[in-house]
């Protein structure tokens, strides 16, 4: 799947309510696609929030297809993240230490450069820019090391410091409860946890849609 369809929301606005709605765009990994739902309903009538209706996978795969994703529309706020596909290691163990001795399908320097290039893409929209905060992986997770997200973050954070981007600190916001929120090894949420993140992403659109009012 190429991903140049957008995942819309099932209501149907009439024209003139859509056409002065905000356009907002979610670029993510599966992740995103189970918070999309629940932002749509905490925006509705506010914005329509929009994503690629495909997995936006790692850093390479989203320097592939941004274009196609960002389509000829005008976008209000986008609101993006790349990194569990990043930091993802080709094998079906789940031992840590076999998995940490193969390379991870984005190390990190290039992650960097690949971030760095996707975000001056992005500020070309003239959208205002958030940037998720990679979320926290379990233990016993295939393909994926426990903590190795919290390298892919620091990085991720000095080039949005960089390129003055506010960021919406997803890992924070699921941290406290976070063995009540996911599935049981692995790095997808449960509904209370989708939803939880919801809240977040809903709520650091509002601020950029309001700031500078």
């Amino acid at each position: 799947m190429k991903g140049k369809l957008l995942k819309k929301s099932d209501r149907k606005f009439p024209k003139d309510q859509l056409l002065k709605m905000k356009q907002v765009l979610l670029i993510g990994d599966s992740i995103s696609m189970g918070y999309l739902p629940f932002v749509q309903n905490l925006l509705e009538g506010k914005a329509n929030v929009q994503r690629p209706d495909a997995n936006c996978e790692s850093t390479l795969h989203g320097l592939r297809q941004i274009d196609a994703w960002l389509g000829e529309g005008k976008w209000d706020v986008i609101h993006f993240n790349w990194g569990l596909h990043d930091l993802l290691h080709r094998t079906e163990s789940r031992d840590p230490a076999l998995i940490a001795s193969v390379q991870s399908q984005v190390p990190l320097p290039e992650y960097e450069k690949n971030l760095k290039k996707l975000v001056q893409r992005l500020k070309k929209t003239g959208a205002k820019l958030i940037w998720a905060t990679t979320t926290p992986i379990p233990e016993g997770c295939s393909w994926r090391l426990p903590g190795e997200e919290v390298k892919y973050n620091e990085v991720a954070l000095r080039v949005m410091r960089e390129e003055s981007v506010p960021v919406d600190d997803l890992h924070a916001v699921m941290l406290p409860n976070f063995s009540e929120l996911h599935d049981i090894n692995d790095v997808h949420f449960n509904q209370k946890g989708s939803e939880l993140l919801a809240k977040a992403v809903a709520h650091a659109i509002i601020e950029q849609l309001n700031y500078g009012k």
